[in-house]
């Protein structure tokens, strides 16, 4: 195990002087340049097209107005770290007073350029829960020209966010934060770990991330001292840092790009942020088959990825089984499916490369014929979960963040992306195919395709979804004689042709959470309409099957089945002891 604890990394910002660090920590406090501040300065239109990475309108607005006596010092700030421009030194040196300029440049944060400076990586607030931090990137396409730097570290993008809404927040002894890049899940992960490690491959990745948690030391309970006491910074690629040890709770959001591999590509053509350096799927493969090495009895794992889908696969989610150890629980969600080409498209402009023709071209060939040679029909992204088998799953419901947009940043708080939708199996409103082996059969798996925008954030009621899970497993043998209740959230929608005595359809929906659609039958609707938490399962099945005229073993062993899944899927529920 190698300790990165260097604050001196070429081109990135430097963290061997906590006096300067904690210097603009207090100018940026006093400048109330926070994700409220600023969206307070600019407005609310000006602030919404910043997140769509649209600078005019921030531009306009943090100008300075003819009748104003001297420039805003939170304009001067915002100008330089978010929107790219060239501040005079003068307007600098009113908004930084305790840092100074020469701080400022000793830190790697701006350069001087005869008396106006230029913004060398991006600075910008940031905030979940109720804590305010700012975090440090490179600059994104939008805040300057060109293609990307190859070892180009992400800010606070839709991947990262995405993960961080996703992730189930328990209070856990060791977590680990694979690929940490910037630290975004870092810092949520110190608001529930005790010790967090943290790797990547990087070492500006890991010199971004040692100078954020020095900046926000206070915020994210750190002793700027003694980091080591709370976090282990660690350089080295997938497991090879930890090997050996164990944690509680595993996130990552490696770098699972599908990067072409023909002889028109060449390993310094790759983005260190996004391209894992394997064959096609290969990283996440890997990931999936070692991540529960390093977990603890009960221990989680939470990771985003991208999959190949051969043209000839039985389904979706064939390659991914096969990469699951047979002991080992497993929830993936597929969230989107792209054809290779808007595959191809999507990453090229992730990283600039369509301002490049001859480049585009030549890459764009490169992903086709890649995915040519594997006979790859689709490339699916999505959530995988993995468990250890232990422990039962406990959390606390903490609060998460979700947020927008892939290549560039976004301000924090919270925002509308959308994480998960369509339910498959007996969902109405999914097409996508869902395999599940749980409640009965002890083990969870289960593989589900949902695209449509759900609540967010999404982590609270996945953690639900699982406490169900093991709750049905541990009342195998005596479901038929628990008491359950209809969830608060859940409504039913009758259809039926004029005049006919009965409707045709019964749909049951979830209002919150998953937002799933069940196509109901009559006598399980009527099941549903009794659960008040008097009667048992058993009880119920027992009348609808006398009422329905239905005496057979099949008929209750069929009602006993769908109700255990309306329990999974968190429209019926425990009634209270």
């Amino acid at each position: 195990m190698t300790e990165f604890n260097t604050g001196n990394v070429p081109q990135a910002p430097q963290s061997t002087d906590q006096r300067l660090i904690a210097a603009l920590a207090r100018d940026l406090r006093a400048l109330d340049y926070t994700v409220d501040g600023v969206e307070r300065l600019l407005g609310p239109a000006a602030y919404e097209a910043l997140g769509r990475d649209q600078l005019v309108p921030a531009k306009l607005a943090t100008e300075q107005k003819p009748e104003a006596d001297a420039p805003d010092p939170l304009a001067a700030v915002v100008r330089l770290w978010l929107l790219g421009e060239e501040v005079e030194e003068a307007h600098l040196a009113a908004a930084l007073p305790e840092l100074g300029l020469d701080g400022l440049a000793a830190l790697g944060l701006a350069t001087n350029d005869g008396g106006r400076f230029r913004a060398s990586v991006d600075l910008r607030p940031y905030s979940f829960d109720v804590t305010n931090l700012w975090v440090a990137s490179d600059l994104g396409a939008h805040q300057q020209a060109g293609v990307l730097r190859r070892d180009h570290v992400l800010g606070i993008g839709q991947a990262s966010l995405t993960l961080a809404q996703l992730t189930i927040r328990r209070d856990v002894d060791r977590a680990l934060d694979l690929g940490t890049g910037c630290g975004i899940q870092l810092f949520h992960l110190l608001s529930h770990a005790r010790h967090v490690t943290a790797t990547d491959i990087s070492e500006r990745a890991l010199a971004f991330t040692r100078f954020n948690l020095l900046l926000n030391a206070p915020a994210l309970d750190l002793d700027p001292e003694d980091l080591t006491a709370r976090v282990s910074l660690r350089l080295g690629s997938l497991l090879d840092p930890v090997a050996g040890e164990r944690f509680d709770l595993v996130v990552s959001n490696p770098p699972f790009v599908i990067t072409p591999r023909t002889s028109e590509t060449a390993g310094d053509e790759l983005f260190t942020y996004r391209d894992g350096g394997l064959p096609g799927d290969d990283i996440v493969a890997t990931l999936v088959r070692r991540l529960p090495s390093v977990l603890a009895p009960g221990g989680v794992a939470q990771m985003l990825g991208n999959w190949e889908i051969p043209a000839d696969a039985p389904s979706w989610h064939s390659r991914l089984e096969s990469w699951l150890d047979p002991d080992t629980e497993a929830w993936v969600i597929q969230r989107e499916q792209l054809s290779p080409a808007a595959y191809a498209e999507t990453w090229l402009r992730d990283a600039s490369e369509n301002r490049d023709p001859r480049l585009y071209e030549r890459v764009y060939r490169a992903y086709l014929e890649d995915f040519g040679t594997r006979n790859v029909e689709a490339i699916g992204f999505g959530m995988v979960w993995l468990r250890r088998p232990g422990a039962a799953l406990k959390h606390d419901g903490g609060g998460q963040v979700m947020g927008r947009d892939s290549g560039g940043q976004v301000l924090g708080r919270d925002g509308g992306g959308q994480v998960l939708g369509r339910d498959g199996g007996t969902s109405v409103s999914g097409a996508g195919d869902v395999q599940t082996h749980d409640g009965s059969g002890g083990m969870l798996r289960r593989f589900e395709e949902l695209t449509y925008p759900l609540e967010q954030p999404i982590g609270p009621h996945l953690a639900a979804a699982v406490e169900r899970h093991d709750w049905l497993a541990a009342h195998r043998g005596d479901f038929a004689d628990q008491r359950l209740t209809v969830a608060e959230d859940v409504t039913e929608e009758r259809h039926q042709r004029p005049g006919a005595e009965h409707p045709g359809v019964i749909l049951l929906r979830q209002g919150g959470g998953l937002r799933r659609t069940n196509l109901m039958s009559s006598e399980l609707a009527g099941l549903v309409s009794a659960s008040d938490g008097e009667l048992t399962v058993g009880q119920l099945v027992t009348a609808l099957a006398a009422l329905l005229e239905q005496p057979g073993e099949e008929f209750a062993a069929r009602l006993l089945e769908e109700t255990r899944n309306l329990v999974l899927d968190g429209f019926l529920l425990p009634a209270a002891p």
